[in-house]
């Protein structure tokens, strides 16, 4: 009896610490939130080292871009990379993210449907796997992303004559740079030297942010007794006030180029339909009409009247400030006539400044500006195409290359571009358009040329160089059209000195124009049409990837076997598809020695990649002796001595053993040729001659490993030093 009391005892108490434990782990699952993260979403942008996210589906989109394989740049959409991984597919689901050091040498490769891109380095990598929680770490329920700060300019005193001063801040109020805090980009307004003034004329001058309107250029008068003005705009859904300190432009005579008469007949309407609702003399640009240029504005509690005609003009830009000189004014209207040329086929994206600096006035000559180039260039899906990014404080794309193929559907575009206002930060802008304007989904075309012209209103007021090089090894082909850059006196407020050559593709010159006038825009419409179209010198089209006729040296000797040939050739595939592959783009030949050498395939043999991988895959094993210096004097008369003009000719070198022949004058005269020449060893290779076959360094372009099935390693690492080589050349 007892016992069986003491079983029913125990029974029950095993009964109830399970039903214990089983409720303690539904707690516990059921405390356990896994934040939901945006496909946009890079893993740079979260701060927590560690973290289960879920994705939602779609992230297999080609606009998430991914750097590397398995090990990945922070750079890297985290949702895509997961897709890339295999932790999850394009439908979504839970991930778990590890983040890791910096890494060099990412591997683009094609996975589950995602292209990564390869990168010479990055500052920070992850990982990514199921979302699987690792015991004994506790992941949080809330990620935590990288903030916004902003900057505030410190009034100082001001003379009274710099009222007028031409200064370009991108220092800005509290209230501002809380209205810049969006999401989870980091922005940094960099603080230029401030210019003095008074703490009165201070809060004079800093706009004043009020009830958003439905027309982003309407002004709205401030019920004061002085007569200080504010304006409001609507850029998506939150307003943006605008920097204190800008230039005033669009003061004096209101005589204009007759080539833009029609635009400045639309600015006056505009401005007639705004008077008596107040005008913003704080910002340069802002359209004046003779009643109202010597209205009273105030400073220092004092007030002033405006010159008309009193602004110094710097020499040789008499339309600066909108003077015009007599023989500007005889000149006949600027007739844009198409060209109508389909060999220019490129593919062309303007970034055009909406920044507040620009004005109204110079704002709607920069629009005809690009209706001017559309009909010069003779927009059409034969020749090139255009689209027009427009940037401010941030970036957003009015339309992409496929939305309007003709002049006239451009023209129509165009003209209906609204300002967005802001600072002029070129930098995002150009990081924006590297990472999603030219996409297949956008209408990139692949064998057209990828130019980006930047229009700038003085000089940015971010960094560009960072982001010019990414964009550049991207083969994105970059020019420079400033307008009215800075004076002498105006230099110390650049933020980064020499940006123009920092950022274009090439600093000889060819790649950027400076124009001393926005009134003088029009004639540089046909140089720059010339040289977009110069598709012979758009150079930074060609990467490390497509620029390249490379030919494979194999050593087909009877040491190396049947087994091991295999493998030699699925080393040479692998290098092979990491390339692209085509008649205009990165080729490949190869040849196998032994005593006597043959030639397995040219350079012009095959245009595509499937069938360079395929053609690899036939090449029979030969079996023999090792004559490598042969070989190598015997590919540069079969192979380079037929690579085109304006590529680099790269000698890959596959060998197990010793030469029979010497193989030091043989790589001599291919060096003095111009063949880049690497040479990997295996096994019995000898180390002096694979150091005499390779280019100097020669450390880095010499390979070894003891077995063949090693060979794998050497991948990256090669592909990484080509693309190393070819980013560093000198853009002079």
């Amino acid at each position: 009896m007892k016992a069986s009391v003491i079983a029913t005892f125990f029974g029950v108490l095993l009964t109830c610490t399970y039903a214990a434990k089983e409720a303690t782990k539904k707690t516990k699952k059921a405390k356990l939130y896994i934040p939901q993260i945006d496909c946009d979403v890079k893993a740079g942008k979260i701060i927590n080292p560690e973290f289960i996210a879920k994705c939602p589906p779609g992230c297999q989109d080609v606009k998430y871009r991914v750097y590397g394989t398995d090990i990945y740049a922070s750079f890297s959409s985290v949702c895509s990379a997961a897709i890339h991984s295999g932790a999850i597919d394009n439908t979504g689901g839970k991930i778990l993210v590890q983040k890791v050091a910096g890494h060099a040498g990412y591997r683009g490769s094609f996975s589950n449907g995602v292209r990564s891109l390869s990168l010479p380095r990055w500052r920070e990598s992850f990982l990514v796997s199921e979302g699987k929680p690792r015991k004994g770490v506790t992941y949080p329920s809330t990620l935590e992303f990288a903030s916004s700060k902003s900057t505030a300019v410190k009034p100082e005193p001001k003379k009274p004559e710099q009222d007028l001063k031409v200064t370009k801040s991108a220092a800005t109020s509290d209230t501002s740079g809380k209205a810049w805090e969006q999401g989870d980009t980091v922005r940094k307004v960099y603080q230029t030297s401030p210019v003095p003034m008074p703490t009165t004329q201070m809060a004079a001058t800093t706009p004043t942010p009020t009830t958003t309107t439905t027309d982003p250029f309407s002004t709205t008068p401030k019920p004061t007794t002085t007569p200080a003005t504010t304006r409001t705009t609507t850029d998506s859904a939150a307003a943006k006030p605008r920097p204190g300190l800008q230039r005033v432009r669009d003061t004096g005579s209101s005589s204009v180029h007759p080539a833009y008469s029609s635009v400045a007949a639309a600015a006056s309407r505009q401005v007639q339909a705004s008077q008596g609702r107040g005008l913003n003399k704080a910002f340069r640009g802002t359209s004046t009409s003779a009643s109202n240029r010597n209205i009273l504005r105030p400073n220092a509690g004092i007030q002033r009247q405006e010159p008309v005609a009193t602004f110094r003009r710097p020499a040789g830009s008499p339309a600066h400030l909108g003077f015009a000189s007599k023989e500007e004014l005889n000149l006949k209207p600027l007739e844009a006539t198409s060209q109508g040329n389909p060999s220019c086929k490129v593919d062309l994206s303007f970034l055009m400044d909406g920044s507040w600096s620009i004005g109204k006035r110079r704002f709607q000559l920069q629009k005809q500006f690009l209706i001017n180039v559309a009909h010069a260039l003779g927009i059409n899906n034969a020749g090139p195409l255009m689209g027009i990014v427009q940037y401010g404080d941030d970036p957003s794309t009015e339309f992409n290359l496929k939305t309007y193929a003709s002049p006239k559907e451009l023209r129509n575009a165009i003209e209906k571009i609204p300002q967005k206002g802001g600072l002029s930060n070129v930098g995002k802008a150009l990081s924006f358009v590297n990472k999603n304007f030219f996409s297949d989904a956008n209408g990139n075309r692949g064998g057209a040329p990828n130019v980006v012209v930047v229009m700038v209103d003085g000089w940015p007021t971010d960094r560009v160089e960072e982001a010019s090089r990414l964009a550049r090894e991207s083969g994105i082909n970059i020019f420079f059209v400033t307008i009215e850059a800075a004076a002498q006196n105006e230099k110390q407020n650049v933020i980064e000195p020499n940006f123009v050559d920092k950022a274009v593709c090439r600093t000889n010159g060819f790649y950027s124009i400076t124009v001393p006038s926005w009134f003088s825009l029009h004639k540089v419409v046909q140089p720059l049409v010339k040289r977009v179209c110069d598709i012979d010198r758009l150079v930074c089209s060609k990467t490390c990837l497509n620029s390249a006729d490379i030919g494979f040296v194999i050593d087909g000797s009877s040491s190396v076997g049947t087994g091991n040939f295999r493998t030699v050739l699925q080393f040479v595939a692998n290098i092979s598809k990491e390339f692209e592959i085509s008649d205009t783009d990165t080729r490949i030949g190869a040849i196998q020695y032994t005593y006597e050498q043959r030639l397995e395939f040219s350079f012009d043999k095959y245009s595509t990649k499937q069938d360079v991988l395929s053609a690899i895959k036939r090449i029979n094993y030969w079996s023999g002796g090792t004559s490598t210096g042969a070989a190598i004097s015997y590919a540069s008369e079969q192979l380079f001595t037929k690579s085109k003009p304006n590529k680099r000719k790269i000698m890959i070198l596959i060998t197990d053993g010793r030469s029979y022949d010497d193989v030091r004058m043989p790589a001599l005269t291919a060096h003095q040729n111009g063949v880049i020449a690497y040479s990997i060893g295996v096994a019995w290779a000898a180390q002096d001659e694979l150091e005499a076959i390779a280019t100097d360094p020669d450390k880095e372009h010499s390979f070894f490993v003891d077995e063949f099935d090693n060979l794998y390693q050497f991948v990256n690492p090669l592909i990484q030093n080509i693309c190393t080589e070819f980013n560093s050349q000198p853009r002079n």
